[in-house]
């Protein structure tokens, strides 16, 4: 397995590094034997130590897990925690994956975009009715995406495993966009648009 490891404005040293590397591909082995690399970095948020981990696995599923503490060695004791419970989670539903899908996870280019949000000084009711100046909305920053081609289950499975609120897709069954998102409720909401046809 491939390791990044990185600091935001934060000197990893080798004995951090060292500990993130045989930790982590304990846990990951444990459950997913062909995890290709793993992506970990560590912030400081006010008075703690942030720790985020990404891994990807060779199906082209990514589990996600992030760790807060006031020790930096904590927060990725934390984070690596909250992996192997993901993993341990869908150990079984990985494994069967593995099994039907004889090749890796298709994946599409798309672009993604981060809107502004409005502005944040209008408290009084008029000043919230006022027409903005442009309906367009103002883009932060643009990057690129992947979409995947998945099945409904393994896109519901992707999109806790990475602990997105939110998952957009290509179902494999006919090849359209679709999107799987968790609800309020807390039940797992799903559009299909080819359906609404």
């Amino acid at each position: 397995m491939q390791f990044q490891i990185s600091g935001k404005q934060i000197d990893v040293g080798e004995a951090l590094r060292s500990r993130v590397e045989d930790g982590l591909s304990a846990v990951v082995g444990k459950y997913a034997k062909r995890a290709t690399d793993a992506h970990v970095t560590f912030s400081r948020e006010g008075h703690e130590f942030a720790c985020e981990i990404i891994v990807h696995l060779s199906t082209g599923l990514t589990a996600q897990a992030h760790g807060h503490e006031h020790e930096i060695h904590a927060a990725f004791v934390q984070a690596s925690e909250r992996m192997d419970k993901q993993l341990r989670r869908y150990k079984r539903r990985l494994k069967d994956h593995h099994r039907s899908r004889t090749t890796p996870v298709e994946l599409s280019d798309a672009s993604s975009y981060i809107l502004a949000a409005s502005e944040a000084g209008q408290d009084s009711e008029a000043e919230q009715e006022q027409e903005p100046e442009s309906l367009q909305p103002i883009i932060v920053a643009e990057m690129e995406a992947k979409i995947p081609s998945l099945s409904v289950g393994e896109a519901v499975m992707q999109m806790e495993l990475a602990g997105a609120p939110v998952l957009v897709f290509r179902n494999e069954g006919h090849s359209g966009v679709n999107v799987v998102y968790r609800r309020e409720d807390g039940n797992i909401g799903w559009v299909d648009p080819r359906s609404a046809e």
